[in-house]
């Protein structure tokens, strides 16, 4: 990763799905498996406090479109993917943490799983404690267990996921526009909390490449 990248930008959640990269599939492949291992190798080996901390803070300074260059177009069940999609899911949070910790909090009211301790986010939920969330998460897969750190942001989607549907069913009468786009974020957010269980599961079994 270089200095050369854009500024933090805002963005909407249906830029999830909507990053592009290169033209060439099989060069961007392999770049991006390549900076992935290279990457958390490196760290993993030595996970030097000050490193790990500038690379959770990465993206404040230099913006998604730097990891998004990198690590979205590979396959949500790979290593640049996981990273990718943590990179992001913590982006998305910082940018609205009071939007994020209300449908968590939300969640985990209504679940009815372990979700809640798995995710380990401090009860009641804010703004502050789901960015922290966020942070711990990302944190975890330089310095922790990398497939816990999977099955906590599993457990964050299917949380969020569920806090998206409650509200959405809420809202429904009165406002379908935004009911409409909460189900389709729900939806969204399972699907991630899928990849990244299956993800953690590779992991485990040594075969995330």
């Amino acid at each position: 990763m270089t200095d050369e990248f854009h500024k933090p930008t805002q963005f909407s959640g249906s830029k999830f799905e909507s990053f592009q990269g290169g033209e060439d599939p099989a060069q961007i492949s392999r770049v991006a498996h390549e900076t992935a291992h290279a990457l958390l190798n490196r760290v993993r080996e030595s996970p030097e406090t000050d490193i790990v901390d500038r690379l959770v803070a990465f993206t404040d300074e230099h913006g998604i479109d730097a990891v998004a260059e990198l690590w979205s177009r590979a396959s949500p069940r790979s290593l640049p993917g996981a990273l990718w999609r943590i990179y992001l899911m913590r982006a998305m949070v910082r940018q609205d943490a009071d939007g994020t910790s209300y449908l968590y909090q939300r969640g985990t009211e209504l679940a009815t799983t372990i979700d809640p301790v798995v995710a380990g986010a401090t009860a009641p939920t804010g703004p502050a404690e789901i960015t922290a969330l966020a942070d711990q998460i990302l944190r975890g897969l330089f310095q922790g267990d990398f497939a816990v750190a999977l099955d906590r942001a599993a457990a964050f989607c299917r949380l969020s996921s569920l806090g998206c549907t409650s509200v959405a069913d809420d809202v429904e009468l009165t406002a379908p526009d935004r009911a409409s786009e909460l189900t389709t974020r729900a939806l969204r957010l399972s699907q991630t909390a899928t990849e990244f269980v299956s993800c953690a599961r590779l992991w485990r079994a040594g075969t995330l490449d």
